[in-house]
């Protein structure tokens, strides 16, 4: 059991987050719904936040901006192996470009524990 704690306190066997979104591609000003799953690992962990930005690259003029941000701050003990959700909404501003070759978004999502170990997931949008 002592190994497995220190394993998860590595990241290796940790729970994970991942972003669940409907689909892929949204229009401008729509609203975007979804959930966090939230699967546990090898061992109980007390989860402390999940944080989650809606991200902007531009690549013609080399920048990473954050368009919104959700923060959810929780004192949810996740057993080993659970399976847990939480609902996910945003509202995309009506004045964010659309989505090129050069301008792409995408969600960056890190659940964070008591212990400090971070889990992080990525989901590309594009918008319309």
């Amino acid at each position: 059991m002592i190994l497995r704690k220190y394993m998860s306190l590595l990241g290796i066997g940790s729970a994970r987050i991942d972003l669940i979104l409907a689909k892929e591609t949204y229009e401008v000003g729509e609203h975007i719904n979804g959930y966090f799953l939230i699967k546990g690992g090898m061992i109980d962990q007390q989860l402390r936040r999940i944080d989650c930005e809606l991200m902007m690259s531009d690549q013609l003029k080399g920048i990473e901006k954050i368009i919104d941000t959700r923060m959810i701050f929780t004192s949810k003990r996740i057993q080993s192996e659970e399976l847990y959700k939480i609902s996910f909404t945003l509202k995309l501003p009506t004045t964010i470009p659309v989505s090129t070759e050069e301008i792409s978004y995408c969600f960056k999502t890190k659940l964070t524990f008591d212990e400090g170990v971070e889990s992080i997931d990525q989901d590309i949008i594009r918008i319309i």
